[in-house]
């Protein structure tokens, strides 16, 4: 870490054992991501509860270059939670997740899912078994009957809107499959 690592006590008097133990997470957590800038921890105690014991929150805040990661989980209900040192670890496992999740976007492993082409019917011939689609970009797309997902080429109208997984047949492109996109679809 390039700052030195910051405890803040809330409600209650700093605990040594629980100091070391913070200290012992956070430099653990240079392990998943190498470039740490600053690391500060809120530990709080919060107010007694007549019938059940104290109970901690603790928040971890970890720069790393470009944005802050932040866990403040309030764990009001939770029981475990009434031990300092099991809300501690649970916070920390959380920034272990954050901060293996933004390494992995950082070195680009993160998968992301293409959303497939759409376009327009602007052609049936149902007697033929086939039709044609409109592409955002102008191109017209063949499809035939048996391309279209679950059996739906009758429910086909012009200007129905579908997403489709073209390929290249004998005379051009073609639509391999064809999904009617329902009204609530988001078109990217």
């Amino acid at each position: 870490m390039q700052q030195p690592l910051q405890i803040d006590w809330r409600g209650m008097d700093p605990s040594p054992a629980l100091e070391a133990n913070i200290r012992e997470r956070a430099e653990k957590l240079e392990t998943f991501c190498d470039h740490i800038i600053g690391c500060r921890v809120v530990v709080e105690q919060v107010h007694r509860h007549k019938h059940r014991g104290n109970l901690f929150n603790v928040r971890v805040d970890v720069s790393v270059p470009g944005k802050t990661l932040v866990v403040d989980h309030e764990h009001r209900k939770d029981h475990a939670h009434e031990d300092a040192f099991v809300a501690a670890r649970d916070a920390f496992e959380a920034m272990k997740r954050q901060l293996q999740d933004f390494v992995r976007r950082e070195r680009g492993h993160v998968k992301t899912h293409e959303v497939p082409p759409h376009g327009h019917v602007v052609e049936l011939f149902p007697h033929m078994d086939y039709g044609q689609l409109n592409t955002p970009d102008g191109r017209l797309i063949y499809f035939h009957r048996n391309s279209v997902v679950n059996g739906d080429f009758d429910k086909l109208e012009i200007g129905t809107e579908v997403r489709f997984t073209e390929e290249m047949g004998d005379e051009g492109p073609q639509a391999s499959t064809v999904l009617i996109v329902g009204k609530h679809h988001i078109v990217g």
